[in-house]
């Protein structure tokens, strides 16, 4: 087990919470960076490289860390979907979600500050919506009220009730860390979750 600090590059609840699972110590930092796509940039391309370019953002600030970064890029018919923001937004997603299919890459990025030796790693998850009516999606949403969620639910809470089936390898991912793939990631800086 390597004794450098981990720091996660995030200010995501979401992703504090899964990487607690790992019993690791770890702080938080937020990287202040451009999240704008690139002309012709695919979703997994842009996932990827806004993951490497939150892990360097910290490089100066944590110079001897691990350092964990990770973005998330959802695609509904080839659009990009962001964080809807408000009540209104988030509706009008899920109306626009129902009956289909949203792609979710999220992406990891691990690297060693003190060497600038990085790998990173993509999880592609497909969520397949059931056919919702607009009092369904109402309902769910003054329920739980994902508007800080890219999509507009929270697959770990009730917005499972909107889905057929999910198609991947980590939940975790869906949620925002891809947690199997990390653990990887980790193993190769010689850092052990058991």
């Amino acid at each position: 087990m390597q004794n450098q600090s981990i720091v996660l590059a995030s200010s995501s609840l979401y992703r504090q919470q899964l990487l607690q699972k790992l019993t690791l110590d770890f702080t938080c930092a937020s990287p202040n960076i451009d999240e704008q796509a690139h002309t012709n940039e695919t979703a997994p391309q842009l996932a990827l490289r806004l993951a490497k370019e939150k892990a360097l953002a910290l490089t100066e600030q944590y110079p001897s860390h691990i350092i964990i970064a990770s973005d998330q890029v959802a695609m509904l018919n080839g659009k990009q979907l962001c964080k809807p923001g408000n009540k209104e937004t988030t509706i009008q997603q899920l109306q626009a979600s129902s009956g289909k299919s949203i792609a979710f890459h999220t992406s990891l990025c691990v690297l060693n500050s003190a060497t600038n030796s990085l790998k990173t790693d993509i999880d592609c998850c497909t969520v397949h919506f059931k056919k919702l009516s607009k009092q369904e999606i109402t309902h769910y949403v003054e329920l739980e009220k994902p508007y800080h969620c890219a999509g507009g639910f929270k697959s770990e809470g009730l917005g499972i009730a909107l889905f057929e089936r999910i198609e991947g390898d980590d939940p975790n991912a869906l949620i925002g860390l891809p947690l199997i793939k990390l653990i990887g990631l980790l193993k190769e800086f010689d850092i052990s979750v058991l």
